[in-house]
């Protein structure tokens, strides 16, 4: 099968979600607000005694093994435990990135296998007995990043809480797949899962409270954390859950992420048997092509990292999750639909102008900007000629916006705000769900938008709101780090007690399916309150649209 049929069937997607501000500090492995103290705290686990260090207000654990190094034999299999020590080991550096590539938002290169660490943050005070709220954080993106890229310190002295960062693999080692391979297209996921399991067994040892442990993450993470609450290995390894600007019920519309990319049914979702054909032709372009999988795989595991990583696009073919095996034995879409989740309490959000990273990084950075004459011509490939005018009339282009950024507008209500609404009634059927909406259009920028191209509120902005670092603190307004305290705090008691709210808080009901307007919490630095979600992203026009064929 030629490089071209794979493009089209197994779409180049790129899920940024990498993109917080300790990413460039984090490379060095330490962290420039952390002032190390005196003492080495050594805490017991149950591989072996680990030694930490200690700030003003933290102990921190970091490069935890929490499973073998995946090289050689171990490469596409399921993570394995790893060999026990007995003199303390050194925490105080961040474990290795797992093999990646630099991108256009992120400079990080790693061959390395031995990657499968984790990352314990606790406040100062935290010893086994403590008892405090867990939160362990699925970082984004799915073929860039790092547990240590996020700086946790506020989360965890301000909320009192432990925050757990991983690293799992990423890209085709997390989601390669051949036909009769055990996992295939799942490693990542199985890799969480263990880091999940590790946290249940030792995270008492760092003052944790085992059994309230809340899992967390944004855009591959929130696609990750969604795939947690239906996968059946995951049922009880977790007792919360928050979805940040998750897509695990969005399409891909034709031309919507980068510019000739065709239709898919699902963002993040693939067959297995899809993964596995796209993992056989990708073994004999490496000239690993056999008669049976097993000599395949024989042959693939014996190649250098470099030489897998120097395939085109070999990343971000094997990015989404597979389902129809055991790890995913239902597409997650359908499974959330019809209710076959575990029953934890969520918080499930996404932010007010989603799209227009993707249109600015992948179109105006690319220099591929969205002309006028183009509107429609991608709104007939997107949507059919035949319902052009409608979105035209509800869409117009204006002299006040770019046609990039109305673009951006059709594609962050047609796919993000659509969907992120049928995951709140999917989930508030069932558990208690708590919806929010990040509306800060004026957000700190990280990423490499071009000048002239207004963020807005776009995807994981509100990330750095949550995991602030000193780069954020220099930069935000004095109501942007309120609105950071605020946020910092209704994660924090969320992942106490199940339910955000506190005294002192903007109080934020529950999300009814039935209420003629669900609540949705906006969060912006200058209200934090109620927003009609359905009719500001015009639900109602699509609904309608979709049903009128």
């Amino acid at each position: 099968m030629s490089a071209t049929t794979w493009k089209r069937r197994l779409p180049v997607i790129t899920l940024v979600g990498v993109l917080v501000t300790p990413a460039t500090t984090a490379m060095a492995g330490t962290h420039p607000e952390r002032t190390p103290m005196n003492g080495h705290p050594i805490v017991q686990t149950d591989a072996g005694p680990v030694r930490g260090s200690v700030g003003a207000q933290h102990r921190v654990f970091q490069g935890i093994p929490y499973a073998a190094p995946p090289a050689g034999n171990l490469r596409w299999r399921a993570p394995q435990p790893v060999t026990p020590w007995t003199q303390p080991r050194d925490a105080t550096k961040p474990g290795s990135p797992c093999p990646q590539l630099p991108s256009s938002y992120v400079d990080v290169t790693s061959v390395e296998e031995d990657c499968l660490s984790l990352n314990v943050i606790a406040p100062r005070d935290a010893r086994r007995g403590a008892r405090k709220p867990v939160m362990v954080w699925i970082h984004g993106d799915g073929v860039v990043g790092a547990g240590h890229f996020f700086n946790a310190d506020r989360l965890t002295a301000d909320g009192d809480v432990i925050a757990v960062t991983i690293n799992y693999r990423l890209g085709v080692f997390g989601g390669f797949g051949l036909p009769g391979l055990d996992g295939a297209g799942t490693f990542g996921m199985q890799d969480q899962q263990a880091a999940l399991r590790w946290v249940r067994r030792n995270i008492d040892a760092f003052g944790g409270d085992p059994r309230n442990v809340t899992l967390f993450g944004v855009s591959y993470g929130g696609l990750a954390t969604t795939a947690h609450l239906v996968a059946p290995g995951s049922k009880g390894l977790f007792d919360r859950a928050i979805i940040e600007s998750g897509f695990g019920l969005m399409d891909l519309p034709a031309e919507a992420m980068y510019p000739g990319l065709g239709a898919q049914p699902w963002f993040g979702w693939r067959p297995e048997t899809e993964v596995t054909e796209a993992g056989a032709w990708v073994a004999g372009e490496l000239g690993c092509e056999a008669t049976d999988s097993a000599a395949a795989l024989d042959c693939l595991r014996a190649l250098p990292v470099e030489t897998i990583l120097a395939f085109p696009q070999v990343m971000n073919i094997f990015q989404p999750f597979a389902y129809g095996g055991h790890t995913l034995p239902q597409l997650p879409a359908q499974a959330l639909r019809e209710g076959h989740f575990h029953r934890v309490p969520v918080i499930s959000g996404a932010t007010r102008d989603e799209h227009r990273t993707f249109v600015g990084l992948f179109r105006v950075l690319a220099g591929n900007p969205v002309t006028a004459q183009q509107y429609p011509q991608l709104l007939t490939a997107a949507f059919g000629a035949d319902k052009v005018d409608a979105i035209m009339r509800r869409y117009p282009l204006t002299n006040t916006e770019s046609p990039s950024i109305t673009w951006a507008s059709v594609l962050t209500d047609r796919m993000w705000a659509r969907s992120t609404f049928e995951q709140h009634r999917a989930l508030a059927s069932r558990v208690p769900t708590y919806a929010y909406e990040f509306a800060d259009r004026d957000a700190p920028v990280y990423l490499p938008f071009p000048d002239d191209f207004p963020a807005g509120a776009y995807h994981a902005g509100d990330t750095p709101y949550v995991f602030r670092d000193k780069q954020f603190t220099e930069t935000a307004t004095a109501q942007q780090i309120q609105l950071s305290d605020r946020m910092i705090r209704y994660w924090t008691n969320f992942a106490r007690t199940g339910n955000p709210n506190s005294a002192d808080l903007n109080q934020w009901p529950r999300f009814h399916p039935t209420a003629g307007v669900p609540h949705v919490q906006s969060l912006a630095p200058d209200r934090i309150g109620p927003v009609d979600y359905a009719t500001t992203h015009q639900l109602d026009f699509w609904a309608a649209l979709t049903t009128s064929g």
